[in-house]
This record gives C-alpha cells, structure tokens and sequence, in this order.
C-alpha cells in the first residue's frame, strides 16, 4: 500500500516537473519568436527611414536646382530690363537735349517777333496819322462810316435771302408735315360707323308685343320709365324699336328686354328687377369693353378707375362718332406721327387714347369734358408729359409740347373723316341732353327723359316731396324754362308723372 502511494507521489512530482519544464520551454520559444520579430519590424523601419531620407534628400536636391534655374531667369530678365532703361534714359538725354536746342529757337524767333510787332505798330500809327489828316477822320469814325456802308448795302440782300430761306423752309416742312398725315392715314384702316339714336329689337313671337305693352300700358311705362328710353311697337314686325339719344339707355333697355322675353313673365315687378340685373351686366361689361381698348393698343399700365371710363365712352357719342372709336384712332394716328417725328410714342398713344375722358363724366359734373379730364388724370397720377399733350387739342390751353401738335392733328384727322361725324345729329342730342338738365334742376325731380324725338319731357318725381298740385306747377314751371332757354322747332310736351306704390308682405 505505502509503495502505491509512493509511486503515485513520484509520478505526480514527476508530471509536475515535466509540465513546468514544458511550459518554460514554450515561454522561452515564444520570447524568441517576440524578440525576431521586433528585430525583423527594426530592421524594416530602419530600412524605410534610409529610405525616406533618400527621398528627402533627392527632392531638396531637385527643389534647389528649380530655385537656382528660377534665380537664373530672374537675373538674366533684370539684366535685360536694365539694358532697356539704360537705352530709354541714353534717348531721353538725347531728346532733353533736342527739346534745349528748340527752346531756344523758339524764343530767338519770339524775340525777333516781337521786335518785329513794334515795328509794325509804329508803321500802323504813322499810317493812321497820316489817313487821319488827308480825310479829317479819326480811326473809330472811319470804321463807323465803313461799317454803316456795308450794312446798308447788304440790308436788302440779306432780307431778300432771309425770305427765300423761310420760303423754302416753309415749303419743306409742309411738304414733311403732309407726308407724315398721308402715311398715318393710308396705314390706318379702320372702319367708321355713325351712331344712331334707336336699336331694333327683334321677336321670335309676334304675340310678345302684347305681353311688353302690358293690360292697358302698364309694362311697355313701366320699362320707359325704368330706362329711360321710348319703345315704338309699330315700326317693324316682329321687332321692338329702342328709341333714346343716350346708348347707354338704349343698352339697357335691350338687355332688360331680353331677360324679360326669355323668362316670360312680364309684369312692372319683373320689368324692375331685370332692369336693375341688366344695369350690373351692362357695368362688367364696361369694365371689359376699357380693358380691351387697352390691350389693342398694347397699354397694361392704366389704373382700373380710367379703364371702367374708358369704357364708358363706348356709350358715348360726339357729332354721332362713337367717342371710344374715335379715341382708339386717335392713339393709333398720334403714335404713327410721333414714331415718323422721332417722338415719345408711349406718351403719344396714350395721351391719344385720354384726350377726351373727361367726356365719360361731363353729362354728370359741370365743366367742359377738358377739364374735366385734366383732373381725372392728376388724380390717378398719370404722366405729366401725356397731360400737357391731351390738353391742347381744342386750343384751350397753349401748345406746350411738341406731342401736344401731334395729338391735335391726330384728333382732326380722326373727326374729319368722310362720314365720321355729323353736326345736325350732335345739335339734336345736345338739345335733347339741355331737356332732360331743365327738368332736373328742379327740386323733387327723380328721374327725367326726352323722348319721341324731343318732342315730349318725361319727369317722374318724388312723391313724398311733391304732390298732385306741385306735379302741375312743376309741369308749368318747367315748359316756362324750356321757352325761354331752348330753340326747337314745333311743340314739346311736359309730362310730370306722380305715382306711390305701397308693398307689404303676408307672413
């Protein structure tokens, strides 16, 4: 048992020394093996240092010789520059020393100038002595008797050329001026219609005439009152004449009449409410009518207020042209002039289209359609230079431009075109306008139309201002004024129309 033990205890101290030796034989191997290597990677990095140094050393080799090379260029250029300025300055001695040699030429030949002037005055003073005493004149009086001989001789003669220039001169720009109008003209091609003062209305039904007069007149007074404007059932079949010296009624009354026919009732309520829709379509479409005569002359800057006026002067008419017409050709022609006179054209074309806004408001606000256009275009702050232009073109005020001869040329040109205008219908609608401004001068007046060619005045009051017995004075005081102020073949009928209206609702 104990040599078991024993033996076990021997071979146990035996492994374990085997193990020790063992693993002190793998640390010492790998410590070797550590030791190698880092001599190897020594080795290695010191290798790579030569090898880094040799590489330094050939750059700084290469980066000196660049610097001598570049150090050589620099030199050899400096060297060169200064054979230059050596050169220049050798020449600017030779020139300062040429420039020396003139100067004294110069004032050699100044001084025997000089020398040479004294002597020429003395001469001259002894010459003047001399002529004084053999004509008994002194120098200044001499010349003055010269001088006045001269100018009396060459009077005449320069008077003669003087008139023959301005002669010619006048010739030559009436020739120019004819020419310009000649070529504006046969460039503008636009066709001319005159105004009328009725619009036909044509009906599909016949039968619709009875249902527009209404029972017993009722709706055909109802729409002349609402209008303004005369209805003439029996002119033509099938068709309703709008009868008014205003278009802008006449529109009205057309486009009032068409919703009526269309809903098919017809009745003084309806006729009212239609009336008033077609007075807000008759505004849009106003506002579009000055759109667009802007847009065909190419004008996108015009405030919206003198866009909506522009508009209006589509209902307006001048000596039976129709005033928006009329203004577009004026643009036109002014723009064609200013272009051949080399003027602004831009101010031309607009002054043009504006000369006569003030006529879209003179029919409501005293003062001529001038002035009246001269404040509506301070107001929206438009161009002074298009204002001095538009506003001389009846000679109203003096011609302060040159655009200002163009734009009244333009304007004649438009009016006097064959068939553009026509004084008797303008002296028939300015006596019908006169009607219609009597009536409403008076207090209590609502509304006022001349109507059957002038030859009646409708005047529709306000009831509660005035009564059944005012209605007559009125009606006596009225033709009173119209006979005393107003020319006019025949007899013209003043009808004051008082009518109340109750409305109450059930609920």
């Amino acid at each position: 048992m104990f040599n078991q033990y024993f033996y076990l205890a021997v071979v146990l101290v035996a492994g374990i020394v085997a193990g020790y030796l063992a693993r002190k034989y793998s640390l010492l191997k790998g410590a070797k093996s550590l030791e190698e290597e880092n001599k190897k990677k020594a080795e290695e990095a010191e290798k790579k240092s030569k090898e880094i140094i040799l590489e330094a050393k050939e750059k700084a080799a290469s980066i000196l010789a660049d610097a001598k090379s570049e150090l050589k260029e620099q030199e050899t250029s400096l060297k060169s520059m200064e054979g230059r300025l050596l050169k220049k300055e050798e020449n600017l001695e030779q020139k300062s020393e040429q420039f020396e040699k003139e100067k004294e030429k110069i004032e050699k030949l100044n001084q025997e100038i000089k020398i040479r002037q004294e002597e020429t005055e003395k001469i001259k003073s002894e010459a003047e002595h001399q002529l004084e005493k053999v004509s008994q004149l002194s120098a200044e009086e001499a010349k003055s008797q010269l001088l006045k001989k001269i100018e009396d001789e060459s009077r005449d003669e320069l008077a003669q050329k003087l008139k023959k220039i301005d002669r010619e001169q006048s010739e030559e720009i009436e020739k120019k001026s004819l020419g310009i109008i000649t070529t504006a003209i046969e460039r503008y091609s636009r066709a001319n219609v005159a105004e009328l003062t009725t619009t036909s209305f044509p009906l599909n039904d016949e039968e619709f005439k009875g249902k527009i007069i209404g029972r017993e007149g009722r709706n055909i007074r109802a729409i002349e009152k609402e209008t303004g404007v005369e209805l003439l059932m029996d002119e033509s079949p099938d068709s309703v004449i709008i009868s008014s010296f205003d278009p802008l009624r006449r529109e009205i009354a057309k486009l009032a009449l068409e919703k009526l026919v269309k809903d098919g009732r017809i009745q003084p309520a309806k006729i009212e409410e239609k009336v008033e829709e077609a007075k807000q379509e008759i505004n849009k479409r106003i506002k579009e009518i000055g759109e667009n005569a802007a847009q065909e002359l190419g004008i996108y800057d015009m405030p919206k207020e003198l866009i909506q006026l522009l508009g209006k002067l589509h209902f307006r008419t001048s000596y039976g042209q129709n005033v928006l017409t009329h203004s577009i050709e004026v643009a036109y022609i002014s723009e064609m002039i200013a272009a051949e006179l080399g003027l602004n054209t831009d101010v031309a074309k607009k002054a043009g289209l504006l000369h006569d806004i003030g006529k879209a408001l003179s029919h409501e606000i005293e003062g001529s359609h001038i002035e009246l256009g001269i404040k509506l275009l301070k107001k929206y702050a438009i161009n002074q230079d298009i204002i001095i232009a538009m506003q001389s073109h009846h000679g109203d005020y003096p011609f302060a431009s040159p655009l200002a001869y163009v734009i009244t040329a333009a304007d004649a040109i438009s009016a006097a075109r064959p068939g553009a205008r026509r004084d008797t219908l303008e002296n028939y609608i300015k006596r019908l306008g006169d009607l219609e401004k009597i009536a409403q001068g008076f207090e209590g007046v609502k509304n006022a139309y001349a109507v059957s060619a002038g030859r009646e005045l409708r005047v529709f009051v306000v009831p509660e201002k005035i009564d059944d017995f005012g209605a007559l004075r009125m009606a006596q005081e009225i033709a009173g004024r119209i006979q005393s102020e107003l020319n006019y073949p025949g007899e013209i009928k003043v009808n004051v129309i008082r009518e109340t209206k109750a409305v109450e609702y059930a609920r």
